[in-house]
């Protein structure tokens, strides 16, 4: 499923919906991720082939663009590229896909909801290519310092993770409009509170998100 909604807390793909009106999109683009975390659904759920989020295999921008022009996004809100996978594994077919949205549906918000380590995955600073695209980048920040984050992501880039992390959300700052660090109410308040230092020095927003099974 490429293109998707949440209907019940359950996914929706969007032909599913009489009318896309005051709905968010969120577009699914591959499975790749350099993180095994020991809260995500691809640890927590058997993934079967028939699982709606799994991919068989990443669709290209093409495909994508293709399946947006289906629908009349005018009252659509947001855009969120979120999947099973880390979207920015496949930045140029992020950029792209944005660039079709906001040429055609320029008040549409698009959110790119990450791990924000694109940079380590692809060797070099990706961030000035989401200036003009990217209205809000969404970062899982998990923890508050990098050992119990390796401990919670698993991340096949090590230790350095952590620090890699933070320094995405510090550089998206200059390219992207909202940069929003996020965690889950379930690591408790102390820990959250150190979460909110760790945003107030890089000048970003942190939200807390509500832990659901």
């Amino acid at each position: 499923m490429i293109l998707y909604t949440l209907y019940k807390n359950a996914y929706r793909d969007i032909s599913y919906l009489e009318k896309p009106i005051n709905e968010k999109f969120y577009i699914n683009i591959t499975n790749k991720c350099p993180c095994s975390c020991t809260f995500c659904l691809r640890q927590t759920k058997e993934m079967l082939e028939n699982n709606s989020l799994w991919l068989k295999e990443d669709p290209t921008s093409t495909q994508i663009i293709c399946e947006l022009k289906k629908y009349d996004l005018t009252l659509v809100p947001e855009i969120i590229f979120c999947g099973f996978g880390e979207p920015l594994e496949n930045i140029d077919v992020v950029c792209e896909v944005a660039k079709y949205i906001k040429d055609t549906y320029p008040n549409i918000h698009i959110r790119v909801n990450t791990n924000g380590l694109g940079n380590l995955v692809h060797n070099k600073d990706i961030t000035p290519s989401l200036k003009g695209l990217i209205d809000t980048i969404s970062i899982s920040l998990n923890a508050s310092n990098k050992e119990e984050y390796l401990k919670v992501t698993r991340s096949r880039f090590g230790i350095g993770s952590f620090d890699a992390m933070l320094e995405f959300a510090r550089l998206s700052k200059t390219y992207v409009p909202n940069v929003v660090l996020s965690v889950v109410d379930v690591i408790g308040k102390e820990e959250i509170q150190k979460c909110q230092t760790i945003c107030d020095n890089l000048g970003v927003k942190l939200r807390v998100r509500v832990y659901e099974e």
